[in-house]
């Protein structure tokens, strides 16, 4: 049960108990990306919805199919001003040696770039604009979970939770399921777009 809700209960989660569990596993010693992804909230006071912050290294060897993840850290800071989200965010870069930090702009704009080149202007930075819903979104990734290609390191509970509250009809939950946004945006950065070139493109299934 989670926020008097039985989890169980949940009709169509995109994530079951049983792929969460069989997801846990240690993190190899190399990567070949290692991206922060961010989902910041509108406002920043105690009433807002936290900063989902996560951190996810891909190995991206061989053909797509065998490529997998890692969810690394859970970083999400709640009730927290722009100046605190952005940064947790360029500390978790720093701390993972990631490559990019990944961060949603449909509701800060500008702004959300703004504050982590304040933190630091030399972190290289991408904005993803989210033109689909959420489920849509997160299906793809939820895919990938169910071929056993992305795992997770101890302590993410608090991402679990919201991931087995994830349906296909929405979020079943309270507020924003904004630790599985980060989520999504991660995993669609180092595993589901640049499967899409690849077979967009057969010469570079072969190098």
């Amino acid at each position: 049960e989670l926020d008097g809700l039985l989890v169980e209960g949940i009709d169509g989660p995109l994530w079951s108990g049983n792929v969460i569990a069989a997801a846990q596993e240690p993190a190899p010693e190399a990567f070949s990306r290692i991206v922060v992804a961010v989902d910041p909230p509108v406002t920043g006071h105690a009433g807002s919805d936290d900063c989902g912050i996560v951190v996810v290294g891909a190995v991206t060897e061989g053909p797509p199919k065998d490529w997998k993840a890692w969810v690394l850290e859970d970083a999400t800071v709640s009730a927290a001003h722009p100046a605190v989200w952005a940064r947790a965010a360029v500390a978790a870069f720093h701390r993972h040696r990631a490559d990019r930090i990944v961060a949603e702009v449909n509701q800060g704009g500008i702004l959300v770039e703004t504050m982590l080149r304040l933190e630091d202007p030399l972190v290289p930075c991408k904005s993803v604009h989210a033109s689909e819903g959420k489920v849509t979104r997160a299906e793809p990734v939820a895919a990938l979970y169910e071929q056993g290609r992305v795992k997770h390191v101890r302590h993410l509970g608090d991402l679990e939770d919201q991931m087995r509250r994830m349906a296909v009809t929405g979020y079943q939950g309270r507020g924003s399921p904004d630790r599985v946004d980060a989520l999504v945006w991660a995993l669609t950065e180092l595993l589901i777009d640049p499967a899409k070139r690849v077979w967009r493109d057969p010469r570079l299934r072969f190098m």
